[in-house]
């Protein structure tokens, strides 16, 4: 199998170096738009093959899309962070326009490719590729339920002092500060988390997790890549080896908890067809009106998007 990863910058970087390690595919395409920064990258990670025992190809280009024909998966993470003086409707004009282009080479080249966005803002950059690649919504998705859950889950393992594997836990809605963490749903090695963290700390964790993304900037003036490149990696490992892993992503809702043409986080099934099933859960009348909340403000987003396009 093969995987396209469009953006070498350190979300894209990491994201294929952690597909190659572990060998998901045959061949990781690394694209990035500066000259000979992908290839450079890929023959670095690719150098660490004799020392970290792996056999995945990995392939540079400068903006060379043929290099990525019949791709099975590809992951945007193209886009810049938003900087001083950059109103939020800036980066969404920039970033989409970036994302657009991104997602027409895509499909020019692997029009049966499972699109998969990191890009920030992620929901209506999602939105973005999946009007732009004119898809099954199915294999149109965005990364940030897992992220976004793998962060509550180290801070909850920090608090309990144990292993992060025996954590399980589902987020929905919006990325960012409007998330719908469900503690009712959180479970350590098969006990229910309320069980075992008081209320006032659970919330606080809950709190913590929402502002994930900031306290990555605040400490290193940047945004976070290691855990957001994995996230991705993961994704795509559920795809390419038809698992049926059950994760929250950023899914194309038509009906499901109500909800109608929007790109929201919510529990998927994930496989070989990319998602394979939209998970819906019992939510107690706080959690719905959390969700609501979350989507008027995903909605407020790609409205300012829609809003663009209808200028254009």
């Amino acid at each position: 199998m093969k995987v396209t990863v469009v953006g070498a910058g350190n979300v894209g970087a990491t994201c294929a170096n952690v597909l190659a390690h572990n060998e998901v595919c045959n061949e990781v395409v690394l694209l990035d738009i500066k000259e000979g920064y992908a290839e450079g990258k890929a023959l670095d990670m690719w150098e660490t093959s004799p020392i970290n025992s792996f056999d995945t190809r990995l392939v540079g280009s400068t903006n060379d899309y043929a290099k990525t024909a019949n791709s099975d998966v590809v992951v945007i993470t193209s886009g810049i962070p938003r900087k001083p003086g950059m109103s939020r409707d800036d980066l969404i004009a920039t970033n989409a326009g970036i994302v657009k282009s991104v997602t027409e080479n895509v499909i020019a080249n692997s029009p049966e490719a499972i699109l998969i966005c990191v890009s920030n803002p992620l929901d209506v950059m999602t939105y973005a590729t999946y009007l732009t690649a004119k898809k099954d919504s199915r294999k149109v998705m965005g990364m940030a339920g897992i992220l976004d859950t793998a962060r509550y889950r180290s801070f909850l393992a920090l608090e309990l002092d144990c292993s992060p594997k025996d954590i399980q836990a589902v987020l929905m809605g919006g990325h960012g500060d409007t998330m719908v963490p469900l503690p009712r749903y959180t479970t350590v090695g098969g006990i229910p988390v309320t069980e075992l963290v008081s209320e006032e700390r659970l919330n606080a964790i809950v709190e913590r997790t929402k502002k994930g993304g900031g306290e990555i900037v605040n400490l290193l003036g940047t945004s976070g890549y290691y855990a957001p490149g994995a996230a991705a990696a993961q994704m795509v490992e559920a795809i390419c080896k038809d698992q049926k892993r059950i994760f929250p992503v950023c899914a194309w809702l038509q009906g499901e908890y109500g909800m109608s043409d929007i790109y929201l986080g919510v529990p998927v099934k994930l496989g070989r067809n990319g998602i394979e099933e939209i998970i819906e859960l019992e939510l107690n009348s706080d959690e719905k009106a959390l969700l609501a909340d979350s989507a008027v403000a995903v909605r407020g987003v790609m409205q300012v998007l829609d809003d663009m396009n209808a200028v254009i």
